[in-house]
């Protein structure tokens, strides 16, 4: 199994160092891999743990199982359970052509659009990225600055 390097986004620097909250490779990773990792889960890890979770490559059907597995060898030695699994979707809204609406009703809210053609233009990375900052349950905090890192939203 390689290792990648990992690829984080500037929006989230204030916590890469520490690794305190779970990045956006690693959510699209669980996404992928359909595991519910929960925050508590995340703490328990070691930097060194969290660091592999961040390098570990999550694409190709084999890849994707084995990050599954090695996730939940690590929430079963810590929390005595496996953490919850979700459907994996086979379609997913960040390999779309079209931009989702929850995106497109999050940038409104900023004064911004996003066109198709710039959708299309953003890596799977960054529009999985969107894509979770606009979700109503999360903090959109980072939303703007993602708009403005992506070139999506002119720089202030």
């Amino acid at each position: 199994m390689s290792i990648e390097a990992p690829v984080f986004f500037e929006f989230e620097a204030d916590f890469v160092e520490s690794l305190r909250c779970i990045p956006m490779q690693v959510r699209l990773k669980l996404d992928t891999c359909g595991v519910k990792l929960k925050l508590a889960h995340w703490h328990q890890f070691t930097q060194a743990e969290r660091r592999s979770l961040t390098q570990l490559p999550c694409s190709t059907p084999a890849e994707v199982t084995h990050y599954r597995q090695y996730l939940q060898q690590l929430v079963t030695h810590y929390s005595g359970a496996p953490a919850k699994e979700l459907p994996i979707d086979p379609q997913p809204a960040w390999l779309a052509a079209q931009v989702p609406a929850a995106v497109q009703t999050q940038a409104a809210s900023v004064n911004a659009e996003i066109s198709a053609q710039q959708w299309q233009q953003l890596t799977p990375d960054q529009r999985f990225a969107l894509i979770k900052l606009s979700r109503p349950s999360h903090e959109n905090q980072n939303f703007v600055p993602a708009l403005r890192e992506f070139g999506l939203l002119a720089p202030l």
